[in-house]
């Protein structure tokens, strides 16, 4: 879950908006799945303009408690194409079952290389998910190591939270709040799955995060779309 510092022009999630997709603690086995997700930053305040994050990925399971996917991450912003800025490599470990305890867990772990700079990024989240009734409560909460030649070596934390409401396969409304050290966002977002026959289905996620400080984009827009067979 990385997005574009667009003060530094560069791609980083330190130091950054850490507004992106939310995870869940789930692997199903046999997956398969392709990946794009954008995120846009609407910032009146930046002069290279808005920001633009693009991230094509690639993942499967590998039991029914792991989940890898490696990403291509481009950006591009008012001033300049889009270009290839890093690589990452993302694995997803299921700590329970769904429904043994009172809360599902999980764990992700983040390891992003830029592709022009001396500068990694590593970062890990402890995930949890709870039920009540068509309700469904996601938190990721992360811890971020960033470290090169090119940087200062950083540590920072992360909240992302998602409140769902299970109105139908198709359309699950929801609201989202993001904590960092250079984010406080939140606003609505709209997401669902459409079968697509056997095991292949389409998930599709949108929507707006409003900024609540000066250092955050006034507007976020996320988009996502998984094919997974």
């Amino acid at each position: 879950m990385l997005s574009l510092c667009t003060s530094h022009q560069n791609l980083a999630r330190a130091d950054g908006s850490t507004i992106d997709k939310i995870y869940h603690p789930y692997v199903q086995p046999e997956e398969r799945e392709l990946e794009f997700r954008s995120i846009i930053e609407n910032n009146r305040d930046s002069p290279p303009g808005d920001g633009r994050v693009y991230r094509l990925g690639y993942g499967q399971s590998f039991s029914d408690r792991w989940f890898g996917e490696a990403y291509l991450i481009g950006v591009k912003n008012d001033n300049q194409e889009l270009r290839l800025k890093a690589y990452e490599l993302e694995a997803l470990w299921q700590l329970t079952e769904q429904g043994e305890f009172f809360a599902d867990w999980g764990a992700l772990f983040e390891l992003e290389k830029k592709r022009s700079e001396d500068i990694m990024e590593f970062s890990t989240a402890l995930l949890v998910e709870k039920e009540w009734g068509r309700w469904i409560g996601t938190a990721n909460i992360y811890g971020i190591y960033e470290f090169g030649d090119s940087i200062d070596n950083e540590f920072e934390t992360a909240l992302a939270m998602q409140a769902r409401y299970r109105y139908a396969r198709a359309l699950e409304p929801a609201v989202e709040l993001y904590m960092g050290q250079d984010t406080r966002g939140m606003g609505p977002v709209m997401m669902g799955n459409w079968p697509l026959g056997g095991a292949r289905q389409l998930r599709w996620e949108g929507g707006i995060i409003f900024g609540l400080d000066g250092d955050t984009p006034d507007q976020t827009f996320r988009v996502l779309f998984e094919y997974e067979f």
